[in-house]
């Protein structure tokens, strides 16, 4: 329908319009590495002008490391690592999501699921030529790799918090006081009152 000048067009808009999510996502990792790792363990002291420059220098490199896998990895290690990043996010769900629900789960049964986990969806996806399902050859049921491995992942936090008892939880090391929860304490002005019949 159109000439064949407007096709390098039409691909330039595609090219721009993946680069604001590229961008985004790079500030992203750029904050959580500052921010997580930076500040947590290299130089807690550090002042927010250099967290800034970190966090810019971070940013840079995610978006050279992304153009490498652009220009020089065939497409279809894309396609591999979208699957595998689906894996690996869903073995956050226990230790980060259902955690924040609960504090029965022993840290370390946490720990160990993420990492089996983790392990067993990267083995099973490797396995299957990073095909996004998976037959089991017991039950001969075919599943999404990532939820295989989720299945297991609580299973093992389960199974080491049963074992591992009621020492090392997530409540063990509670510092927080009384007067944490008090607003006057951490303001000095009294907590805002709502008046009767006021939603």
């Amino acid at each position: 329908m159109f000439p064949s000048w407007f096709l390098g067009v039409a691909f330039a808009a595609i090219a721009i319009g993946a680069l604001v999510p590229a961008a985004v996502m790079s500030i992203a990792a750029a904050n959580l590495f500052t921010r997580n790792v930076w500040k947590e363990f290299v130089h807690r002291d550090c002042s927010e002008r250099e967290e800034a420059q970190v966090a810019k220098l971070t940013s840079l490199v995610v978006k050279v490391g992304a153009l490498f896998f652009v220009l020089f990895l065939p497409t279809q290690f894309a396609i591999d690592l979208q699957l595998l990043g689906g894996v690996w996010m869903l073995q956050t769900l226990p230790a980060v999501m259902i955690a924040l629900y609960t504090r029965w789960f022993h840290r370390w049964g946490l720990l160990t699921g993420w990492a089996i986990g983790m392990v067993a969806g990267t083995w099973i996806a490797a396995s299957q030529d990073f095909a996004p399902v998976w037959e089991m050859p017991v039950l001969g049921v075919t599943a999404y790799t990532a939820l295989v491995a989720l299945v297991l992942n609580p299973f093992v936090a389960t199974v080491l918090t049963l074992v591992l008892g009621g020492r090392g939880r997530a409540d063990d090391e509670d510092e927080t006081r009384a007067e944490d929860y008090d607003e006057l304490e951490e303001t000095g002005e009294p907590a805002p009152t709502v008046s009767a019949g006021v939603t």
